[in-house]
C-alpha cells in the first residue's frame, strides 16, 4: 500500500538515539535527557487554575471557534501592542492555531502548492522543511549557522531557483543554531520579500528566550511587514505550556484569512477551557517569561561553562532554550548520529544528532536545556569521564 504524503520522509534519526536511551534506563543507567526540547518548567499557576475552573462549566464542554474566542484573538493583539509596540486587529490579523506547527503546516497548505517552491534554512526545526513538502510544493534549503551569511544566501537561492519561490520560512532565535538577527536584519528582508512579491512566513517560538540584554525582534515591527509576512506566536516556550497547544498566525490580514478559513474545514479550535486559560496566562501573568528566562539563562551557564572547562568550545548561546555545539575536533570523524550515540552509550547524556535538523546541521549536536542545574551538572561530569580525547 502506498503512503504518498509520507513516502518520502527520511527515517526519523532521534529515534536511534530515544531507542539507545530507553534501552539504557532499562539496564538500570541514569540517563541525563538534553535531546528532546520538552520545557519542565510548570506553566503559570494562574492558568492551571483558570483551566480548572473553566472545565467545570458545561457550556465550556462544546465545540469551540477554529479561529479562537474573540478575547482570546484580542489577548494576543494586546500582548503584540505592549511588547513589540505592533499593532493587530484582532478579527481580521489574528487566528488561534492548535500549537505552531499545525499552523505552519495548514499555512503553507493555503500558501503553496505543485509547482511551487519555498526557500528554508538548513539546518531547520524539522516541520519547516517538511510542511512545505507536505503541500506539494519544492524546498531549497538555505545555509544558516555560525559565520554564515544567511542573508546572502537566501538572495542568491531566490536568484537561481526557477519558478522563483514564493514563500521564504525562517524563524529567529533559531532553533537548532540558536543564531539571533536584530531589527535592522528584518528589515533587509521585508525590503526583500516586498521587492519580489514573496510572502514571508515567521516562526517566533523563542520569541521571549533570550539572554544577556538581547531582544529579540517581531518581523513585524518593521514598517510595511504586514503587506508581505505572517508570524507564528506560541506560548509553549515563553508561558511554559508546551502541552497546551496555544498559538496565533499574526500579520498579512489577505494570508490570516485564508488560514481562518481552511482551518474552519478542518477543527473546531481547542478544547474552550484552554482558550479561557490562555487569556488569563497573557493577561494576568505577562512576567511569567521574564521569570522562565531566568531559568533557563542559569541551565544555559551551568552547561556552557561545563562543557568549556572540560574542554569541549562552546559559546553561549543569546536565544532559544538550547545549546547548538560543534562535534569536538577528535571526535569529528564520528559524525553528528554516531557520536550522539557514543554520548548515550559512554556518558549516559541523550542530545539530538544535528543531522537530524537537515543536512546542515552535520558536525553538531543540540542540547535542550530541559533539566536542573544538579542534573545538567552531572551531564557534564559524566561527559568529562567518557570524553577522554578532549584536552
Amino acid at each position: 500500500m502506498e503512503f504518498r504524503r509520507i513516502t518520502g520522509l527520511p527515517p526519523y534519526v532521534f529515534a536511534a538515539i530515544n531507542q539507545l536511551r530507553d534501552e539504557a534506563r532499562h539496564a538500570g543507567e541514569d540517563v541525563v535527557d538534553l535531546g528532546f526540547g520538552n520545557p519542565d518548567i510548570p506553566s503559570p499557576a494562574v492558568a492551571v487554575e483558570k483551566l480548572a475552573e473553566a472545565a467545570r462549566n458545561p457550556r465550556n464542554h462544546r465545540y469551540s471557534s477554529s479561529r479562537g474566542i474573540p478575547n482570546l484573538r484580542l489577548a494576543v493583539a494586546n500582548l503584540y501592542r505592549r511588547r513589540f509596540g505592533v499593532e493587530l486587529d484582532p478579527d481580521r490579523e489574528v487566528v488561534f492555531t492548535i500549537g505552531a506547527k499545525e499552523g505552519l503546516s495548514h499555512l503553507m497548505w493555503v500558501l503553496l502548492g505543485p509547482g511551487d517552491t519555498a526557500l528554508v534554512p538548513s539546518p531547520s526545526y524539522p516541520i519547516h522543511i517538511y510542511a512545505p513538502l507536505f503541500a506539494g510544493a519544492e524546498v531549497r534549503q538555505v545555509r544558516l549557522g555560525p559565520n554564515v551569511d544567511f542573508f546572502a544566501n537566501l538572495v542568491e537561492s531566490w536568484e537561481e531557483a526557477w519558478p522563483r519561490p514564493r514563500v521564504i520560512v525562517f524563524s529567529f532565535p533559531h532553533n537548532p543554531t540558536t543564531e539571533c538577527v536584530d531589527l535592522a536584519w528584518m528589515q533587509r528582508i521585508v525590503d526583500f520579500a516586498r521587492e519580489h512579491d514573496v510572502v514571508l512566513v515567521h516562526d517566533f517560538a523563542y520569541s521571549d528566550t533570550s539572554f544577556d540584554g538581547y531582544e529579540p525582534p517581531s518581523v513585524l515591527q518593521v514598517p510595511g511587514a504586514k503587506e508581505v509576512a505572517v508570524e507564528l506566536y506560541t506560548l509553549t516556550k515563553s508561558f511554559s505550556m508546551a502541552g497546551w497547544r496555544v498559538a496565533f498566525a499574526v500579520g498579512n490580514a489577505e494570508v490570516v484569512g485564508a488560514l481562518t478559513k481552511l482551518k474552519s474545514y478542518l477543527d473546531y479550535g481547542a478544547f474552550q477551557p484552554i482558550q479561557i486559560a490562555s487569556i488569563v496566562a497573557m493577561n494576568e501573568a505577562p512576567d511569567y517569561p521574564k521569570e522562565v528566562n531566568a531559568i533557563y539563562k542559569s541551565r544555559r551557564d551551568t552547561l556552557v561553562d561545563g562543557l568549556n572547562r572540560i574542554g569541549w568550545p562552546v559559546a553561549k548561546p543569546r536565544g532559544t532554550m538550547f545549546v547548538w555545539a560543534p562535534v569536538p575536533e577528535p571526535y569529528s570523524e564520528m559524525g553528528s548520529l554516531e557520536y550522539a550515540k557514543y554520548l548515550v552509550k559512554e556518558a549516559c547524556v541523550a542530545t539530538s544528532p544535528g543531522i537530524g535538523f537537515g543536512n546542515g546541521g552535520e558536525g553538531y549536536v543540540r542540547f535542550a536545556l530541559v533539566e536542573n542545574e544538579q542534573r545538567i551538572a552531572q551531564a557534564v561530569r559524566n561527559l568529562r569521564r567518557a570524553l577522554t580525547k578532549l584536552g
